[in-house]
């Protein structure tokens, strides 16, 4: 457990300064979207406002996540963090609507921007993006609501850079209709990522056998175990990101139900080593068992 607590400071404290960067450069091209009249940069700013509810909603799930287990939450709390990245794809997926409905009428009839403060804003988002997403890539892999918070600071960097070229366009080409139509790019980047996302915080919370999973891979390594010469009700899934837990039934021949500690350490270890599962239960049966358990096995 030290390990995942010592992970769980380590995203606490990145997610903390991405917050931080996020606010600020919110802020800002909220006012200059607000005085310069674009669409463009006040999408820009409400991506980074989502960025802000969904860094703020991982910090508090992991913040809980770390609470111990009790008799109520014998797992503790750590599928907090899937609701938090499911709500946080759901708030993106909005907004994501609500500028594609605002920015498609705009298309025929774009009003006049200042593009110069839109520009150096949209520039300085651009930066605050890189360094966000330095802080947050070495935990990335490791947490799928740094993961999420990562995407999310991706999509940023290309909205702003779409910003920036519209900006741009506008100043030197005199097209306006570029900020409506970079309004729209920054909300078509959004929704992919999100729903690969919300996809996967879906397939957690309904408890699917993840992805990269082989249930017929699983099955072979169990059965591959001395004494060991079926298995059934194999299920595996996650219960939080990088949290593998497996549970199967394992029929064992008559003559090695007398040594049922040796092949239990035998599968342990060979799960541990093939699919790197964080909780194992199996129950022993012997052969024959399964004729007087309920129909429905698999």
């Amino acid at each position: 457990m030290s390990g995942h607590g010592s992970h769980g400071r380590q995203n606490r404290r990145r997610l903390l300064v991405v917050l931080c960067i996020t606010a600020a450069v919110m802020v800002a091209e909220v006012v200059t979207a607000l005085l310069t009249g674009s669409l463009a940069l006040l999408a820009d700013a409400g991506h980074m406002f989502t960025d802000m509810v969904g860094v703020g909603l991982a910090l508090v799930a992991i913040t809980v996540a770390e609470r111990i287990t009790t008799s109520r939450s014998t797992y503790g709390l750590f599928r907090l963090e899937i609701f938090a990245a499911a709500a946080n794809a759901c708030v993106l997926l909005a907004v994501a609507g609500w500028v594609l409905a605002n920015a498609v009428p705009r298309l025929t009839g774009p009003p006049d921007v200042h593009a110069v403060p839109m520009v150096v804003v949209a520039a300085v988002g651009l930066l605050a993006n890189v360094v966000s997403l330095r802080v947050l890539s070495p935990s990335q892999g490791h947490s799928l609501n740094v993961r999420a918070a990562y995407l999310e600071v991706l999509g940023d960097l290309l909205g702003s850079a779409a910003v920036v070229v519209s900006g741009l366009l506008i100043l030197f080409a005199g097209l306006r209709v570029a900020d409506p139509a970079a309004s729209i790019v920054v909300a078509l980047m959004i929704v992919p990522r999100t729903w690969q996302l919300l996809r996967e915080a879906v397939d957690i919370l309904m408890e699917s056998t993840p992805r990269d999973i082989s249930l017929g891979v699983v099955r072979t390594h169990i059965t591959g175990v001395d004494g060991v010469v079926d298995t059934h009700d194999l299920h595996v899934w996650t219960i939080s990101s990088q949290r593998l837990v497996m549970s199967a039934h394992v029929v064992v021949s008559d003559g090695w139900l007398g040594r049922s500690g040796e092949v239990l350490d035998a599968l342990q270890r060979c799960l541990a080593e093939h699919f790197d599962v964080e909780h194992c239960t199996f129950q022993i049966e012997p052969t024959g068992h399964l004729d007087h358990e309920p129909s429905g096995h698999d």
